[in-house]
């Protein structure tokens, strides 16, 4: 396989890039992103302070309520770091806001709903897996294991409480 982004920090443009549809939330249009993508407020592991992050969502178990999605940069991303340390967070997705408590999803479920997802949407997998594994991969492929070894999956569902 060669060299995946994973393999580097992202650089400042990527980092906005990758922060310019929080602006979409803040602006009360996050909905036009639909369940795609989701905005996650978490807080920061070192400053206490509220952090953002929107991340693509890659499955929403209805029957669960839950949202499914994936640290791209593995254990290394701060949103994920952030809420290995403080699990509670709220979720902005599809016009929703709520309250949820960060669920971290084992590899052999990760995989299961990976390969859901790759037969789902496999333009979308098949990049994935191109800019996440170095290597474009199709469903049906060893892909849904290595990304779901390499990218840890966490789930968010509404508080029973709210």
């Amino acid at each position: 396989m060669s060299k995946s982004i994973v393999d580097v920090p992202p650089g400042k443009a990527l980092r906005l890039g990758l922060r310019l549809p929080i602006w979409l939330y803040r602006w009360h249009l996050g909905w036009l992103l639909g369940e795609r993508f989701l905005l996650l407020t978490h807080i920061g592991r070192n400053s206490g302070m509220p952090r953002q992050a929107v991340i693509e969502v890659v499955a929403h178990d209805k029957d669960m309520d839950m949202y499914f999605v994936v640290s791209g940069w593995g254990e290394k991303s701060d949103w994920y770091q952030n809420i290995r340390k403080t699990p509670s967070v709220i979720v902005q997705v599809a016009g929703r806001k709520f309250r949820s408590y960060a669920e971290f999803i084992p590899v052999e479920k990760a995989i299961r709903i990976l390969e859901t997802y790759a037969r789902e949407h496999p333009v979308a997998f098949r990049e994935l897996s191109g800019l996440f594994l170095g290597e474009h991969m199709k469903a049906g492929s060893d892909a849904s294991r290595l990304l779901a070894e390499r990218m840890p999956m966490v789930g968010f569902r509404q508080n029973q409480s709210e």
